[in-house]
């Protein structure tokens, strides 16, 4: 398990890199200019060859790759002398001196996802900070909706197949799969949020946390969450309730059910105490797919509930070209996914004890 753990971290390495290059030059071959985005309608020539060099924009785009790499690497190596853009700075870089010459600062550290073009030179890892945690609570409310639910009406699916209740969960849960997410948003926020306001008490708009009425601090508005979780596990609610109803179904068909209820078990204990673990696999490999993509998926639905999530903050980001913000927000939704998917392929294995880890 060690060695397959090494190995599916070294595969894990090699896609950061894929993601780290192609997330780099799509967004630097953008058209616009982060530099006079930065300095808006009064820009000079000197004030924009400040900008350029302080940002290292005024290198070649190897160069600016290069240096890229330079501050996303856990080792990393700076130039001592004041004046470049990767000169060694405590402040900026923090981490361990490993080694230090005449000329050079050889550097352990976290990796470094710069600073924000617009928001006065904030840390990037501070805004994905403060913004992934929302990101974090609405995407687990809405999976564990979808889980709970939709395994549910997978089950009741199967106990009433072909009748009446089954084709009514059929229908919903491929309407729930139709529909896109944006177009969902807008006509919850509208139906529940405006037009049955007064029996819901439900907000068109509003994020996990609402500042009180004498603007001295802020508290957590749980209501807030209902319209954007119910509407993000929409769409995996219907795959894991299709999943659910197709893999338990196959699994009631096999043979060693057929044993078990030869041997006199009702069908609450053939149901509960054998078919239903086995069926969990293809659903496990589904909620993990949703959970990671519901990381970058919920963009539309945070924006639109004005959600305060990363979502929002990389809608955002592209409307004033904060390219750092993209690129660090793209590169940790990466990450995430790739952990996600590792860890599910552990859960896949302990769920299933025939699978070997290879």
């Amino acid at each position: 398990m060690l060695v397959y753990l090494i190995k599916k971290l070294g595969y894990a390495l090699i896609t950061l890199y894929g993601v780290v290059t192609v997330i780099f030059f799509l967004f630097n071959f953008l058209p616009g200019d982060p530099a006079r985005m930065m300095l808006g309608q009064n820009e000079t020539a000197e004030q924009l060859a400040i900008v350029k060099k302080k940002y290292g924009f005024d290198q070649p785009i190897g160069k600016q790759y290069l240096y890229y790499l330079n501050d996303l690497s856990p080792i990393s190596l700076h130039q001592k002398q004041p004046g470049f853009y990767t000169s060694y700075d405590a402040d900026k870089y923090g981490g361990l001196v490993l080694l230090r010459t005449r000329s050079k600062v050889l550097l352990f550290k976290w990796p470094y996802l710069r600073d924000s073009f617009q928001k006065s030179g904030k840390r990037v890892s501070d805004v994905i900070a403060e913004t992934l945690p929302n990101t974090a609570v609405l995407a687990v409310s809405a999976i564990l909706l979808a889980i709970m639910l939709g395994v549910l009406l997978g089950v009741v699916s199967v106990a009433y197949k072909d009748r009446f209740l089954d084709r009514m969960i059929q229908l919903v849960s491929t309407i729930g799969m139709s529909v896109p997410s944006f177009f969902s948003a807008l006509l919850f926020a509208w139906f529940f949020g405006y037009v049955l306001h007064e029996y819901t008490h439900l907000n068109m708009s509003g994020s996990l946390y609402a500042v009180d009425d004498f603007g001295e601090g802020t508290y957590i508005q749980w209501k807030n969450l209902i319209l954007p979780a119910v509407v993000l596990g929409i769409r995996p609610l219907a795959v894991v309730t299709q999943l659910m109803r197709n893999s338990l179904w196959d699994e009631l068909n096999k043979d060693y059910i057929r044993t078990a209820r030869a041997k006199g078990l009702g069908q609450f204990a053939v149901l509960f105490r054998h078919a239903l673990k086995n069926a969990l696999n293809p659903v496990v490999t589904a909620i993990s797919g949703w959970f990671a993509s519901m990381l970058a998926g919920a963009v539309f639905v945070e924006y639109i509930f004005g959600w305060n999530g990363l979502g929002k903050e990389i809608v955002d980001a592209l409307n004033t070209l904060d390219l750092p913000i993209i690129m660090g927000a793209v590169l940790v939704i990466a990450t995430l996914f790739i952990l996600i998917n590792i860890m599910v392929d552990l859960i896949y294995g302990w769920l299933d004890p025939r699978i070997s880890y290879q």
